[in-house]
């Protein structure tokens, strides 16, 4: 029973690595694995968060432990994939650089994260986590997105605009079941079903309407929400 109260932290650590990994196969000028290791990522961080509570054992240290990985595969790693195509697609040499901001505004997501009490049953800006898949899923996208998308002003514009979303005062619904009941989880639901939907249609070219249409649900319920109260 003792070894499993590692089995958080040792989830967190293959989130790290795939991480690593994935920044390797981008440097090599490979993207498509190097998504592939962020969507391991995502998987590891969704578990580890869900096996810390099943074993009820949280600690200080996974909690830092989580946000210096997750600052790896959902910071550092889509960073450089958007630099490497920036770099590809674009004349001016500076240019490139802007890619980093999106490592920057994602450590001040997730410190803010850390120490925001709001936080604890929904989102206030968008996840990392949902933010790195966004963006290591645009190569996947259709031949004629695909050549739109890879227009140095649109990846800039890309870049800025998720960035900013990260630390954006925008209330996001979480992932969070406490019960499976339909009443109090219909927006999950929903969304669940909506996305579903889209991943069996279109695939790995999915994964940016899926967070598109994370964002504007969370919106329509918040405004929704504000309506009520006026």
């Amino acid at each position: 029973m003792k070894l499993l109260k590692h089995l958080p932290n040792t989830l967190t650590c293959l989130n790290l690595l795939s991480g690593c990994l994935g920044i390797v196969f981008v440097l090599e000028g490979l993207p498509v694995p190097a998504a592939y290791f962020i969507w391991a990522s995502c998987v590891f961080d969704f578990f580890d968060g869900f096996a810390a509570r099943w074993l009820k054992a949280n600690s200080p240290i996974g909690k830092e432990l989580d946000s210096l990985a997750d600052m790896v595969s959902f910071g550092v790693l889509p960073s450089v994939m958007m630099y490497t195509w920036l770099k590809d697609q674009s004349v001016n040499v500076y240019l490139p650089y802007i890619a980093f901001t999106i490592a920057v505004f994602s450590a001040l997501r997730l410190a803010k994260f850390n120490v925001d009490e709001r936080q604890s049953t929904s989102f206030i800006g968008l996840p990392t986590p949902a933010n790195a898949l966004f963006l290591t899923a645009l190569p996947f996208l259709p031949a004629v997105a695909l050549s739109f998308v890879q227009q140095p002003v649109v990846l800039v514009v890309v870049i800025l605009i998720f960035s900013y979303l990260l630390v954006a005062e925008i209330p996001l619904f979480a992932l969070k079941f406490k019960n499976f009941a339909w009443k109090g989880n219909e927006l999950r639901f929903l969304f669940l079903f909506v996305a579903l939907v889209l991943i069996i249609a279109l695939q790995q070219s999915s994964l940016p309407l899926v967070i598109i249409t994370y964002v504007l649900f969370s919106l329509f319920a918040s405004w929704s929400g504000q309506a009520k109260k006026a």
